[in-house]
């Protein structure tokens, strides 16, 4: 079997993705922060799994609400540093149509990620987050889910 070569007529280099598309270099910067938000989120997930069967996650790139950066007490379903929220819980409810929605956490990718240097910088404050916001959820304390909580 002859494989077909393509000329290289303007000195660009070879044609095509440099790695598969299944590698994890792959990825996009979203693509991984929403594989580390999983990966954080799992152990929670398996602590209670009946509490969080209809519990969605999601990731949001900036977070769509205001904060004054006066405000001293923020509402308990936001996590923050300082005036920039990091990860809030929706409870369930009704939309705009009349239909339930489920409750949901909603973390923000860009305040995150500017807020961690490294990998398990990221890995360190997702944890930390999701601990809170799930706790929140379960109306628990976060040191009652992790008895190391940070925050």
């Amino acid at each position: 079997m002859h494989t077909r070569t393509f000329r290289d007529r303007r000195g660009r280099g070879v044609r095509g993705p440099l790695l598969p598309m299944d590698a994890p270099r792959y990825r996009t910067r979203a693509e991984a922060f929403d594989v580390a938000v999983l990966e954080a989120y799992a152990p929670l997930q398996h602590s209670y799994p009946e509490q969080l069967a209809h519990l969605d996650i999601a990731v949001d790139t900036v977070p769509r609400m205001r904060l004054r950066a006066d405000m001293s007490v923020l509402p308990d379903e936001i996590v923050a540093d300082g005036p920039v929220p990091l990860g809030r819980v929706i409870p369930a409810g009704i939309d705009a149509q009349g239909q339930p929605t489920r409750a949901r956490l909603v973390l923000f990718r860009m305040p995150i990620e500017q807020r961690s240097a490294t990998p398990e910088e990221r890995e360190e404050l997702l944890t930390g987050i999701l601990t809170a916001l799930v706790a929140q959820f379960l109306n628990l304390d976060p040191r009652d889910i992790d008895p190391e909580f940070p925050f």
